[in-house]
């Protein structure tokens, strides 16, 4: 008897055990699904719908985390800066205009050669990152603004007598960031000059720092950044030297724009009336006083919603 209770006893512990086991694959076999679902949902699935992820309570925002000034993240893990401040009001806007709560704002690092992607497939909802507008990107994403126009600029030493383009004599050496648009309008334009091309703008501001180059271009929004931080941190005089033409215009015009996934239009009237608030409630220009200092002039309010200066170049 004793033997068939133990046999008994083993037989039902062997079934546990098998169920055991089925349920534990079953289990595992959910906990699949459901991170796969879960990934599917971050970002392999399309573009996202911005109005509806703010309803929702979470959006993911595209920016720049090495731009100071502009976009960065700090030894703190905070994220500061003239884009981030542009894609708090935005989403703050909205949400409020509309009566929701306003959503978990997560920060997502957007390279510049990655942001169209970024977008795309749905990894961030809106990218503002010192993100030109131009023809080429607006055939991949749309964009709300522009919010913002910037022009190439020289970053100098304050005791350096650059004073305009008049001055950037054949030898100069000027820095800037390899495959980059000013990069190429310099070598276009300057042949002459001693172009030296560095993976940031950071080594480039560093090595004015130590005399390494005599400037470095770029648009002044960033180079107004970089002198912003050199000041406080170490007490330099750099300068940000406006480059225009003989006849008074600007050498170049830099339209920074929202970019958002294509065909969501109510997603960027309702971005673009943010933007006329952020202007016309004079926020912008506390946002720029505060990152870039008293220094940078902001340029009039460009024609938000307007992108008809795309065809013009």
């Amino acid at each position: 008897m004793k033997f068939s209770l133990l046999r008994g006893g083993q037989g039902r512990s062997r079934n546990q055990g098998r169920r055991g086991v089925v349920g534990k694959r079953v289990a595992a076999a959910v906990v699949a699904v459901a991170t796969t679902m879960s990934l599917a949902a971050c970002g392999s699935g399309g573009p996202r719908n911005l109005l509806a992820d703010i309803e929702s309570g979470h959006v993911t925002l595209g920016t720049k985390y090495d731009q100071p000034g502009l976009g960065e993240r700090t030894p703190d893990r905070e994220f500061a800066g003239v884009d981030t401040d542009v894609s708090r009001y935005v989403i703050e806007y909205i949400a409020n205009k509309n009566g929701w709560d306003v959503p978990e704002m997560e920060w997502r690092e957007t390279p510049s050669a990655q942001r169209e992607t970024l977008i795309n497939n749905g990894e961030v909802n809106m990218i503002a990152a010192t993100y030109s507008i131009n023809a080429g990107r607006l055939a991949a994403v749309d964009f709300a603004g522009p919010y913002l126009v910037t022009h190439q600029a020289l970053l100098v030493r304050g005791s350096e007598g650059i004073q305009g383009l008049d001055d950037v004599a054949p030898g100069t050496r000027l820095c800037s960031v390899s495959g980059s648009t000013p990069a190429q309008k310099v070598k276009d334009a300057l042949p002459k000059v001693q172009l030296q091309e560095f993976d940031t703008y950071a080594a480039c501001a560093e090595g004015v720092k130590q005399g390494v180059v005599d400037a470095v271009t770029t648009d002044a929004t960033i180079l107004a950044g970089f002198a912003q931080r050199y000041k406080k941190r170490f007490g330099d005089d750099f300068r940000v030297v406006e480059l225009r033409n003989p006849d008074g215009s600007y050498w170049t015009n830099e339209y920074y724009g929202i970019g958002l996934p294509k065909g969501d239009d109510a997603s960027r009237e309702a971005i673009n009336e943010a933007l006329e608030s952020l202007y016309d409630t004079g926020e912008l220009q506390k946002i720029v006083k505060k990152h870039l200092g008293d220094k940078f002039e902001l340029d009039d309010k460009p024609a938000i919603g307007d992108l008809s200066f795309v065809e013009k170049k």
